[in-house]
């Protein structure tokens, strides 16, 4: 199974447009994935869902990740980095089951001009250590209000020959 992260909980994020887009662009050439928006995180999660802890609002969201072969991570840029929620998330699923010796792709996004470049390298330290193998292609998309039109779709051709590139290398991966 594949599952796209939308990684942040901001409502109306730009990251889960480009997440949507992703799910379009491999449905397009065959492949199911399923799309999780760090947006449906219990808002309980710190409190209940912790260091060994479940609760009955995240055992879906646990064996969603358990059941997923690969994850597409679409990061958008915090700070200089990814989102503290991807990390609470990473935190709060079962280690090392949820993520041990599975496959992602990283696409980092941001407003400004450099598409999330220090995130993506942050966030691969962390699957290192989680043992989750990264593709070595990783995008980075700069300035995201510009990239997509009203419908959520990339429209500027080099964007999309690389997003088309990745998806192909990500499904053969």
């Amino acid at each position: 199974m594949i599952t796209i992260i939308a990684s942040t909980n901001r409502p109306g994020s730009s990251t889960l447009k480009l997440a949507q887009y992703y799910q379009r662009q491999l449905a397009e050439k065959g492949m199911d994935a399923k799309l999780f928006s760090l947006l449906e995180l219990p808002g309980s999660l710190i409190e209940t869902d912790l260091y060994g802890k479940r609760s009955e609002v995240f055992t879906p969201i646990q064996e969603m990740v358990t059941a997923t072969e690969k994850f597409l991570f679409i990061i958008p840029e915090y700070n200089g980095s990814f989102p503290g929620v991807l990390k609470v998330f990473i935190d709060a699923c079962s280690f090392p089951e949820s993520f041990y010796d599975k496959k992602a792709a990283l696409v980092g996004l941001s407003s400004g001009k450099y598409g999330n470049i220090r995130g993506i390298d942050h966030f691969t330290g962390v699957c290192h250590y989680l043992n989750l193998h990264v593709m070595p292609l990783k995008l980075h998309i700069p300035s995201i209000r510009t990239e997509m039109d009203a419908d959520g779709n990339l429209y500027k051709e080099d964007t999309r020959k690389y997003t088309n590139e990745q998806i192909d290398k990500f499904i053969r991966f």
